[in-house]
């Protein structure tokens, strides 16, 4: 933290918008000193050599770059800076994540808010993990996990229930438990909890 308490954060993204929409929400942060872009792990490299940020928020994939190398890089420049990694397509484990360096992985299917907390908690020292499977997940039976996974690839109830060699009443039973567990609204609502849950691959 500077004297004043604020931090500099570092965004490395290949995205002109996700700089955008960052910066206009960081700068809006009281604790927020100065937000810097890098769009390659080369300038994201210089950066954290010559501003020393508190914090670098790092897409997994930036161009043809992993987000863990370019962490890895990042941290050699300025060895204090803590690292987000955070992905809109694709996950790592929290082993991974930390065996690259980084303090924390948020997807980016969370609300702005919850980004720019998990931010601010692993620039002041946290560590910060999308849990991978919450306790009503891990309840889902085998059969529901089935019927889930159908579900994900775009199957009918009745055509799961070919496939299963059910009847259409219990597989929607089953659909009916899977929703409430993962506190899902439909089926949409369901396959993309259970992946943002790392329940489905």
């Amino acid at each position: 933290m500077t004297q004043r308490g604020k931090l500099t954060v570092l965004v490395v993204d290949d995205h002109d918008i996700v700089h955008w929409g960052m910066r206009i929400v960081l700068v809006q942060q009281d604790w927020v000193e100065r937000c810097l872009p890098a769009t390659t792990g080369a300038e994201a490299e210089e950066r954290a050599r010559r501003y020393r940020p508190h914090v670098a928020l790092i897409d997994l994939f930036v161009g043809d770059e992993a987000g863990t190398d370019i962490a890895r890089r990042v941290r050699a420049a300025h060895p204090a800076t803590r690292v987000l990694l955070v992905s809109g397509a694709g996950r790592i484990s929290a082993t991974a994540a930390r065996a690259a360096g980084a303090a924390g992985f948020v997807t980016k299917d969370r609300s702005a808010a919850e980004i720019v907390e998990a931010i601010h908690r692993v620039g002041t020292g946290d560590d910060v993990f999308d849990t991978p499977v919450t306790p009503s997940s891990q309840r889902l039976t085998a059969r529901e996990r089935e019927v889930l996974e159908l579900v994900a690839a775009g199957l009918t109830n009745a055509e799961i229930a070919a496939q299963l060699k059910l009847s259409p009443n219990t597989v929607k039973e089953h659909a009916s438990s899977m929703f409430r567990k993962l506190g899902a609204r439909n089926r949409a609502d369901a396959v993309q909890r259970a992946q943002r849950l790392g329940v489905l691959a």
